[in-house]
């Protein structure tokens, strides 16, 4: 979720029911400490606690280093993150592909755990590959070293994000360990999630891809998983105004340049999302403007036509 859940989306998840919020991925090093993106990515003020900083890094003193720094700009927990299935990540040996070297996962979990004094959790994916599915014996590992809690994605590595999820690697590991597993995959709706946590035995659920333009998700899950109410889709009327106003945090949390840029993915994930034939014929034209006003009133004027 790199490039997703930035500060303004996770605070409109919040607004919806999320329990927890987890940072995009980012290495604290002194040398990158300067540039805009670990400006924005560190920044949390505004948000509730708990504060959730994911560490990403392939070494066991430099993760420790980036745990501490985490601490400084307000971190509540500190996550690992071993499930990043992106080629440049696993070409630096970080992400998912740490799950190649069990020896290094032990190491840089026990690096971490005794750098800080706050809860460490760890995300990762159910192996590198499919003749690798060694999840069971890393969350083992991540248990007898003082990990408090895991989010698994249902599938490797090599898998990214295509064909299905799984959920047998999930049930094994829920069966092994003591620590909150949290089931992660292709969790689109209130039915899959339930489907998922009776099936795994999980503590809880983690949303990601089905939340792009579809926030309003969280809540449906919430009160089909608490209630057992069947969840009714927000009117137009009310997503409209929580929408505009997510547009609007993106610009003034990014600058009009830059927010006006970053803002087009998630204008194309909730037209898609509202009104999918209106949607593919509005966005060759949204795409081009340049202008943050421009780009806020035409995303207006099209929102109140759908």
């Amino acid at each position: 979720m790199a490039g997703t859940s930035d500060k303004p989306f996770r605070m409109i998840c919040r607004e919806q029911g999320a329990g927890l919020t987890t940072s995009e991925m980012v290495v604290i090093q002194s040398h990158l400490m300067n540039s805009n993106k670990s400006k924005h990515r560190l920044d949390f003020s505004s948000e509730k606690s708990p504060i959730s900083v994911q560490i990403a890094g392939s070494e066991a003193d430099e993760l420790a280093n980036s745990a501490k720094k985490a601490l400084e700009f307000g971190a509540d927990i500190v996550d690992i993150n071993m499930g990043c299935p992106a080629k440049k990540v696993c070409n630096k040996a970080a992400g998912s592909a740490l799950m190649q070297n069990e020896k290094l996962v032990e190491d840089i979990i026990k690096s971490v755990v005794n750098a800080v004094e706050v809860p460490v959790t760890l995300k990762m994916r159910t192996g590198w590959d499919d003749e690798n599915k060694n999840a069971p014996t890393i969350a083992k590992i991540a248990e007898d070293h003082g990990i408090q809690m895991i989010a698994i994605h249902g599938r490797t590595r090599t898998q990214k994000f295509k064909g299905d999820a799984e959920f047998n690697t999930i049930k094994k590991i829920v069966n092994e360990v003591s620590i909150p597993v949290v089931a992660n995959g292709d969790i689109d709706s209130p039915k899959k999630a339930k489907k998922i946590l009776d099936f795994t035995g999980a503590n809880a659920v983690m949303l990601g891809r089905a939340t792009q333009g579809n926030p309003w998700l969280i809540n449906q899950i919430n009160e089909f998983l608490t209630k057992g109410n069947k969840p009714e889709e927000p009117t137009l009327e009310k997503k409209i105004p929580q929408i505009l106003n997510h547009i609007g945090q993106i610009h003034d949390f990014y600058g009009h340049k830059m927010g006006t840029q970053l803002s087009r993915k998630h204008i194309f994930w909730y037209s898609m999302h509202l009104d999918h034939e209106k949607g593919k014929a509005f966005w060759p034209n949204i795409n081009r403007v340049v202008d943050h006003s421009e780009q806020y009133s035409k995303f207006h004027d099209f929102l109140y036509s759908i």
